[in-house]
């Protein structure tokens, strides 16, 4: 049974760098918010869950607009968890199936990828280990600002919904400090080490 690594962290943390350098290693990860993405363009039983929630509108040329299913769930708390209680089952679904492909081809470790695993209790059945990327508040602020293009009040607010930095701290089996001082592939030799990868 392969050791499943979860990596989360909030915004301009430094999970995808860390994420790359677990690749590097050998490492298959599973990044669940490009993976939603994609079941979004291709699933036709989760596409037709959705419609059936928000509206035949949401598809146009029988394409999921994301665009307008936003607009309708970001501004309504009660609809947003619905929503949600569709889309997570279908990815953990499809992590289960994909983790089950990589143990087949003799995988020890696989790291499981998502920034709000703390918020979405259904993906803590996937776990063994929680690795938390971290970095000063204002390194965060300037890496999205810059990658994403947008105001420093943008990011705040942004980082503002996120689950807390210090709880996502306090229930960490593994941190990584992403703070452009200290290097991150040690860290991450590390907690490979840890987890027997290296045995």
């Amino acid at each position: 049974m392969a050791v499943c690594l979860v990596c989360t962290g909030g915004i301009g943390s430094g999970k995808s760098y860390s994420v790359r350098l677990f690749n590097k290693l050998g490492v298959p990860s599973y990044i669940a918010d490009v993976r939603a993405k994609e079941l979004y363009d291709s699933d036709k039983v989760l596409i037709k869950k959705l419609v059936d929630l928000l509206g035949g509108d949401i598809i146009s040329g029988g394409v999921l607009r994301k665009d307008i299913m936003a607009a309708k769930i970001f501004p309504n708390p009660s609809l947003l968890s619905k929503v949600n209680n569709i889309v997570h089952p279908r990815v953990l679904e499809d992590f289960n199936l994909w983790k089950s492909k990589k143990e087949q081809q003799g995988h020890k470790v696989v790291l499981l990828e998502t920034a709000i695993y703390f918020e979405t209790p259904i993906f803590h059945s996937a776990e063994n280990k929680v690795i938390v990327v971290t970095a000063p508040y204002d390194i965060r602020i300037e890496r999205v600002m810059k990658r994403d293009n947008i105001s420093e009040e943008q990011v705040k607010e942004r980082i503002a919904r996120q689950y807390s930095e210090q709880e996502r701290l306090k229930r960490a089996d593994f941190i990584i400090f992403a703070d452009g001082k200290r290097a991150v592939l040690p860290q991450i030799l590390n907690i490979l080490d840890a987890v027997n990868y290296f045995d």
